[in-house]
């Protein structure tokens, strides 16, 4: 009876070899190939199995192995069912008899720490007519030996042969699993010298693997008997920055994991080093001291520094009622602001941008439908506010707003390195290093300081950056973005239209991809109120991720709308707002006037004594 294609087995030898697989069609990717592991560039994907056919192929060329499933579980000791007795036929049967540990073993064990006793209990010896060749037998939880592992002592024929080779078609599984007591824990190490070592030190339960760091093999023939432990703890080699054997086994074993933490491998590089250097107590600290392998991106709740939320820095909005309810722009936030278009979004969010100016923070604008004087001009007029703007007619008898030259040169002086815009021109370049606008943000973060992102709007910037699926694309877009706000602490504002036009939007109404108001933190809409109850617009809060806190309906934020100066305040409030390049000025005047006083006073002093 030969065999037959199970797509388990090849599931399962998938799992054993490596586990993080992908499947595409009919081909099972492996991240690693088994044969190259990936080469020195460490290639991922570069191996697949079709799960048809069972073929399988590495297609990297200096590689290149291929063949059918069956070799593959051949070439990795992977036992697969050919019929009627082959699981007896599968492996060596050794024979079980008494084996005589001869003294050459002894004496070379001795220049390793470890003693006559450890040696004779654990029936290591050397070949009968080579005795530079140790032998370690591997004995199962019922004393069955099932594998052999031979080692070169002399260091000639190291160089020749290699340091250490197994018995051909005996089964693999740990050493040292008959001198296993209870199943509390399971010590792991890399070689055989080093769990003799902890056997020296009094440590129980101490094994090895059978083929080196690269070998997991094993884990098929004792799975039954490893699970049964509560946890095990892994002393592999420490090379490199790494703990040999660590990542496979905390990844394969549904068991707790722990690692030798790498401050106690005191500068050596396995437990025997360890042992001959610093001691048996050393040894024994190490494994105590062994802690659970963190899992990536998890940590105790208690290892999390308690925050008063209320003291969290932020930017103040300059609305009050708004900053009551979401208590302003916490850093690393992402702000999405909604609204019809033509409704005044563009002209918030400048304000918005200002109000941060007004606090030092450094501003970035992107605005994709704006030209960057028309973003210019409204800021500067929202800046100087209505008591500082002259209004003219233009020749169809409008009105227009203009700055005194002086003034303007104040308000740019006082946003010089503050306020910084996306310049859209360089769109209209050839160029093939035309970097992309999240690449943009991020540089201009590291090198402005910036800390507030205005991004006005989704549907522009897309167009900046093309992607194949484009709901997808936007998705990426925002989540990158969230990214960016957490790991620089910056704020970024969004404006994204709504899809529907009359109805009282919701979160489920910006247009584009639906994911979008849920990777944001705070969703606002903005309208104008086409009914002339006193108010120009209103603002809701429809999304407040950090307190929760939201508009209820019919308590919209009300707001109210210059023509003259662009500015947005709430209607509930009749004071201007006094943005510091006039508060400098006023400051200014108001020391002259104290100076005026003084010296009049001096005089006057002056005066009567004369």
């Amino acid at each position: 009876m030969g065999y037959e294609l199970k797509q388990s087995d090849i599931l399962d030898l998938a799992h054993t070899l490596d586990g993080r697989t992908r499947q595409k069609g009919d081909e099972l990717f492996f991240q690693y190939c088994p044969y190259c592991h990936g080469g020195q560039s460490r290639d991922k994907n570069t191996f697949s199995v079709n799960l048809q056919t069972g073929t399988f192929h590495c297609f990297r060329s200096s590689c290149g192995r291929s063949g059918h499933f069956v070799e593959l579980a051949r070439d990795f000791g992977y036992q697969l069912d050919f019929g009627e007795n082959w699981r007896e036929k599968k492996f060596k049967r050794l024979p079980q008899k008494e084996i005589t540990v001869r003294d050459p073993a002894v004496e070379w064990l001795k220049t390793r720490g470890i003693s006559e006793e450890t040696t004779r209990l654990y029936h290591i010896t050397t070949r009968k007519k080579d005795k530079s060749v140790l032998v370690f037998p591997f004995y199962n939880e019922n004393h069955v030996l099932e594998f052999v592992k031979y080692r070169n002592t002399d260091p000639q024929r190291i160089k020749d042969h290699g340091k250490e080779f197994c018995e051909k078609d005996t089964k693999p599984i740990l050493f040292g699993m008959d001198h296993c007591q209870g199943f509390e824990r399971l010590v792991i190490t890399e070689g055989q010298i080093d769990s003799l070592t902890l056997a020296e030190c009094g440590v129980k339960n101490a094994v090895s693997v059978p083929t080196g760091c690269k070998g997991f093999t094993f884990l098929n023939y004792i799975w039954d008997w490893i699970t049964k432990f509560s946890e095990v703890v892994v002393f592999g080699d420490h090379e490199n920055g790494r703990i040999t054997l660590l990542d496979e086994l905390q990844r394969k074993l549904p068991i707790k994991v722990k690692a030798v933490r790498e401050e106690d491998y005191l500068g050596e590089k396995d437990a025997n080093d360890i042992y001959q250097k610093y001691g048996r107590q050393a040894i024994l600290t190490a494994v105590e001291n062994a802690q659970v392998v963190p899992v990536k991106c998890v940590k105790r709740l208690s290892d999390v520094k308690s925050v008063d939320l209320s003291a969290l820095p932020k930017i103040r909005t300059g609305l009050q009622e708004l900053d009551q309810i979401i208590g302003g722009f916490y850093f690393g936030q992402v702000i999405l602001l909604t609204g019809r278009r033509g409704e005044g979004k563009s002209t918030l969010l400048s304000q918005l941008d200002l109000e941060a100016i007004d606090q030092g923070y450094a501003t970035l604008i992107y605005s994709g439908e704006l030209a960057d004087y028309h973003v210019k001009n409204w800021m500067d007029l929202q800046a100087a506010g209505p008591d500082n703007i002259q209004v003219n007619y233009d020749e169809n008898n409008q009105p227009v707003s203009s700055i005194p030259a002086d003034m303007l040169h104040k308000i740019n002086e006082w946003y010089t390195d503050l306020a910084y815009i996306y310049d859209n021109n360089i769109l209209n370049d050839d160029s093939s290093e035309l970097e992309s606008l999240l690449d943009t943000i991020e540089a201009s973060i590291q090198r402005y300081d910036i800390k507030l992102i205005c991004i006005d709007n989704l549907m522009t910037a897309m167009d900046a950056m093309p992607g194949e699926d484009f709901y997808q694309a936007q998705s990426q877009f925002v989540k990158q973005l969230k990214k960016l706000a957490v790991k620089y602490d910056v704020v970024v504002i969004l404006v994204a239209h709504p899809r529907k036009t009359k109805e009282a939007i919701s979160n489920d109404d910006v247009s584009g991809s639906s994911d979008i108001t849920n990777r944001v933190d705070v969703v606002l809409s903005y309208s104008r109120d086409e009914n002339n109850s006193g108010w120009d617009g209103t603002l809701s809060v429809l999304k407040n991720r950090l307190t929760g806190k939201l508009t209820p309906k019919g308590q919209e934020i009300k707001l109210l709308y210059s023509g003259k100066s662009k500015r947005i305040r709430p209607a509930s409030s009749d004071k201007g707002k006094v943005y510091g390049w006039e508060m400098k000025e006023r400051m200014q005047l108001m020391n002259l006037d104290n100076m005026k006083s003084f010296h009049m006073e001096e005089w006057e002093d002056l005066t009567d004594e004369l």
